[in-house]
């Protein structure tokens, strides 16, 4: 059976193509439709030219029906295609790869998203309607990197921002009438300080390289941002390790401050630990840190940047308080809970007769 199609088979260009009987620049190219079976759950049918080359021009592109889809399969010694793959799909056929969560949402599969944009933008409608059929809530739209012009195409059909990290950007679309009910990107970011004091009473202090005016020249703790999946007194360990060189091991976190509208408009939750040195030897990172040492205690407390600062002062009197054995941090406990059977860890005071660190207040 002998059709009648507008196609462009150069090489480098993929376009959509439908039937039609209109001759292309004053010619007709007979094509032969070899129904063949395709990859990845598509259907289609193996297009043959008869001539060496089908000339096209752009017009009418915009208004093919994207189920009919042209994916170039092959080149002559011109380098000129002579085969094609012509995709006809269904709305059905054409839904998102994807999964349902816990909640009655749909999770987009990112690694199966279609290969051509004009295909991506008929499978995310087709997508829609049927899970808005089915009853399905919110959409999470995955999109790599290495796919970011789906990303506009995505936000032309509805879906909004939610976050975005270095390889990706997550998009959502809530289905249902009403106010949206999923669960906001994070709102915190957690920082860490690390408390620690030697057999000698001096306090391990840095100086950073890069630090607010007010800040020049002052020594103060080691601080730093706990990595993703990373418990608390992990994070206070290796940020001292990373800016000091010193192996240190987690006491308990002697308190916490809660700020908010601080960096991209985020809160901030910043916890002080108590660490016990293992070693004493410095070498510091020399990218973030301008010099690291021990410095005496009370030397610590009398800079301006202590003194004149509540917040910092009042840290410095409950280390100081705990080191008297008159005040009891929260110690780490792992638990297991039911609710979804992970091992986590657990912040909390605990005060005991044996317990010879903490005689409590």
């Amino acid at each position: 059976m002998m059709e009648k199609v507008l196609v462009d088979l150069r090489p480098e260009v993929v376009l959509l193509g439908r039937a039609c009987a209109k001759p292309v620049n004053g010619r007709n190219f007979g094509l032969r439709f070899l129904q063949q079976p395709c990859g990845h759950g598509e259907k289609g049918f193996l297009v043959k030219n008869s001539n060496s080359i089908a000339m096209t021009s752009s017009e009418g592109i915009d208004s093919v029906d994207p189920r009919m889809l042209l994916e170039n399969t092959s080149s002559n010694a011109n380098g000129l295609s002579s085969a094609a793959r012509f995709w006809i799909c269904s709305e059905e056929d054409c839904t998102l790869d994807a999964c349902e969560d816990e909640y009655g949402g749909i999770v987009v599969n990112p690694e199966k998203l279609p290969w051509n944009i004009n295909l991506f933008a008929y499978s995310l409608q087709a997508s829609i309607s049927s899970w808005k059929l089915k009853g399905k809530k919110g959409i999470w739209l995955k999109v790599p990197l290495g796919r970011s012009e789906l990303v506009p195409i995505a936000v032309k059909a509805g879906f909004k921002y939610h976050h975005a990290e270095q390889a990706y950007v997550m998009l959502t679309y809530w289905i249902p009438e009403g106010p949206c009910l999923l669960p906001a990107n994070a709102s915190h970011q957690v920082g860490v300080g690390g408390f620690v004091i030697n057999e000698n009473n001096e306090v391990l202090v840095v100086q950073e390289k890069y630090c607010a005016t007010t800040s020049v020249g002052a020594w103060k703790l080691p601080t730093g941002f706990i990595h993703e999946s990373e418990e608390i007194y992990s994070g206070a360990v290796r940020e001292v390790k990373e800016e000091t060189g010193i192996d240190t091991e987690f006491v308990e976190v002697i308190a916490f401050r809660h700020a908010h509208h601080l960096a991209f408009g985020k809160s901030d939750l910043f916890f002080i630990c108590m660490l016990r040195p293992l070693s004493n030897e410095l070498k510091i990172d020399e990218h973030e840190i301008e010099a690291a040492k021990w410095m005496p205690l009370t030397e610590f407390l009398e800079q301006p940047v202590i003194q004149d600062d509540n917040m910092f002062k009042k840290i410095i009197d409950i280390c100081i308080a705990r080191l008297g054995k008159r005040y009891c941090g929260l110690a780490a406990h792992q638990v297991i809970s039911k609710f979804d059977g992970r091992s986590s860890a657990l912040y909390y005071n605990v005060v005991e007769p044996q317990d010879f660190n903490c005689q409590g207040v």
